[in-house]
């Protein structure tokens, strides 16, 4: 039967999609390479099955950029349900402990979140992605056997009490790579005498790609061929964080070619995107020790053939599979 499956294609861009509750990240992705038909896809930072909201899929040569939006901070909206603790520490785990929720006011609440603001270290959850001695850690979790965690430094950017009743927090959390909200949750719970959990969370915003410019599997899948791939955003919009870089077409070639280069008013360190005259972004550099620019992760697009060239030994991420699970 695999002889009449359409052959996969080299396509590339970033689709925004607005996962929806009740999937694996993997399971939407999967979903979103099939309806491209591409030959490559990756996603940079995976969301819990019962979590919603953006999740930034890469494909084809956007696989090469899919790291650098790993390390970005995020935006979340959660429901904090009070009184209960599960062991998965939201709304599918087991239940744990119970325990009467206390007379809550908008000034305890704050006074509560208030520690938890700014850099703090979390003790992440068994069940998560990380590993020890080679295994999984919800594997261990699953099979009844605990670990202990060393605490991890993060960043709570922001921690703003968006509502509540007798029960239960509605949050809004701007917060760094690595950070489990399912953690904050039941450490914000425990600080509040009762316990608790996550009972809906949803992504919104992953460094400067947003959420209201994502899009459904279920749109998705009902666009025509041209609309569907009017849909996906350009690559450097990954990196929008790092300065821009442009590039004559002498200076073009010699990147393309794995070579470092002097660049008039170019940064004086750090990292930059690079961008050809009339090839537009070519990739990123980083700034050397003697100000010249080094190419570090230079897409492979078609391009005119004078200037079709090998670019030095830059790996291609496969589909990653990223450990910043929420």
């Amino acid at each position: 039967m695999s002889q009449f499956r359409s052959k996969r294609r080299p396509i590339h861009g970033v689709f925004l999609l607005d996962k929806a509750s009740g999937y694996s990240s993997n399971a939407s992705l999967q979903k979103v390479k099939r309806l491209f038909n591409a030959q490559k896809a990756g996603h940079t930072g995976s969301l819990d099955p019962i979590a919603s909201g953006l999740l930034p899929i890469c494909l084809g040569e956007a696989t090469k950029l899919s790291s650098y939006l790993l390390h970005s901070d995020k935006r979340y909206v959660v429901k904090i349900r009070l009184g209960i603790e599960t062991d998965t520490a939201d709304i599918e785990g087991a239940v744990i402990s119970e325990a009467p929720v206390p007379p809550l006011t908008a000034t305890l609440i704050d006074e509560v979140l208030t520690p938890f603001r700014g850099e703090i270290t979390q003790v992440p959850p068994m069940y998560s992605a990380l590993k020890h001695q080679g295994q999984r850690l919800y594997d261990l979790a699953r099979k009844g056997v605990e670990i202990e965690r060393e605490p991890r430094p993060i960043t709570i950017y922001e921690l703003l009490l968006k509502d509540f009743d007798d029960s239960s927090l509605d949050l809004e959390v701007h917060c760094s790579k690595g950070t489990y909200i399912r953690s904050l949750a039941q450490d914000i719970g425990r600080a509040l005498g009762c316990g608790g959990h996550v009972e809906v969370l949803r992504r919104t915003a992953v460094g400067d790609l947003l959420l209201e410019n994502a899009t459904t599997v279920d749109v998705l899948e009902a666009l025509e061929g041209p609309l569907r791939e009017a849909s996906l955003q350009p690559m450097d919009g990954l990196v929008a964080h790092f300065p821009r870089v442009d590039l004559n077409d002498s200076l073009s070639v010699l990147v393309r070619q794995g070579n470092p280069v002097f660049v008039a008013q170019a940064p004086t360190s750090g990292w930059v995107r690079l961008y050809g005259l009339g090839l537009g972004f070519i990739g990123l550099g980083e700034v050397l020790d003697d100000g010249r620019v080094g190419p570090r992760r230079i897409l492979q697009l078609e391009i005119p053939s004078a200037s079709r060239i090998e670019a030095g030994s830059d790996e291609v991420a496969q589909e990653p599979l990223a450990s910043d699970v929420m």
